[in-house]
């Protein structure tokens, strides 16, 4: 299994939109939310991310696709 930790962005028309639900399914990932922010005009979500290499990247590019800005964070969040 592989490990990553990253930041998504979500602008006002996605913050609804059941994205990280339909990555997770879709891509066979766990997430694991380490920290969220939503406001009526932006989304933040810090994600651990857990799965098979090939399904967090096919799951990153289908965040990336949807229009989720998606940073790499290096190192951990919250301990």
């Amino acid at each position: 299994m592989a490990r990553r930790i990253i930041k998504l962005t979500f602008p006002k028309d996605l913050i609804k939109e059941p994205l990280t639900f339909t990555m997770a399914t879709k891509y066979n990932i766990m997430p694991n939310i380490r920290r969220a922010k939503v406001t009526e005009s932006v989304g933040e979500l810090v994600l651990e991310l857990d799965g098979q290499e090939q399904d967090l990247d096919k799951g990153v590019e289908f965040l990336k696709k949807s229009g989720v800005i998606v940073e790499s964070i290096v190192g951990d969040v919250i301990e």
